[in-house]
């Protein structure tokens, strides 16, 4: 489990005195930015986490670990998933027969509670030893407590397409196929869309 992160101290609130809903402070509060120091140490773990499980050492669900319960995760092929019990089945089922793709992050900014990685999806190696990959950009949303409730990936899947023909890859044993018509609610968590506004 990702370890506990404090909570920022915000301006004008005294401790032990609670927010009232709806009151401006607690509107002013609701929109106010985690610090980006904050929000970079949840990538580091949410990285740390994602390296060992290209390495073998974890299964694909222990990225939900990073996210909040009402986590909202999109794919570009399976579409909108809910729920971090949701998340982990989806995380195994999708990744299940791809053991040996990868996906190293390529870079990453942060912009208020938001943060975009950029990452390659590398599929294999050609015969002169050139990588089979292509680029994906995913954009997070931090809840605090170090941990993330949104996340949506995006990439070029006429890209995958093609190079999954040049690979002339086959279905291995165990694969899941996505979803004919996935959702395509690309929304925050309900309750959460202050966030975008920090």
């Amino acid at each position: 489990m990702p370890e506990p992160v404090a909570r920022r101290p915000r301006a004008g609130l005294e401790p032990g005195v609670p927010l009232v809903k709806g009151s401006p402070l607690h509107e002013e509060t609701n929109r106010m930015a985690f610090p980006e120091s904050e929000i970079r140490a949840a990538l580091g773990r949410y990285l740390a986490l994602r390296e060992r499980i290209d390495r073998g050492e974890l299964p694909w669900s222990a990225l939900a670990d990073c996210f909040t319960d009402d986590v909202v995760f999109i794919d570009p092929a399976w579409g909108r998933i809910e729920g971090k019990p949701a998340l982990r089945t989806f995380l195994d089922e999708s990744m299940a027969g791809l053991d040996d793709w990868t996906f190293p992050e390529l870079w990453n900014f942060v912009d208020g509670n938001r943060l975009v990685t950029c990452f390659a999806q590398r599929m294999g190696t050609r015969a002169d030893g050139t990588s089979i990959e292509c680029i994906g950009i995913s954009t997070l949303y931090y809840a605090g407590d170090g941990l993330f409730c949104y996340e949506h990936d995006l990439m070029n899947m006429g890209e995958v397409d093609q190079l999954m023909r040049e690979m002339k890859w086959r279905p291995p044993e165990g694969f899941h196929f996505p979803p004919k018509q996935p959702v395509r609610d690309t929304s925050l968590p309900k309750g959460r869309e202050h966030l975008a506004k920090g």
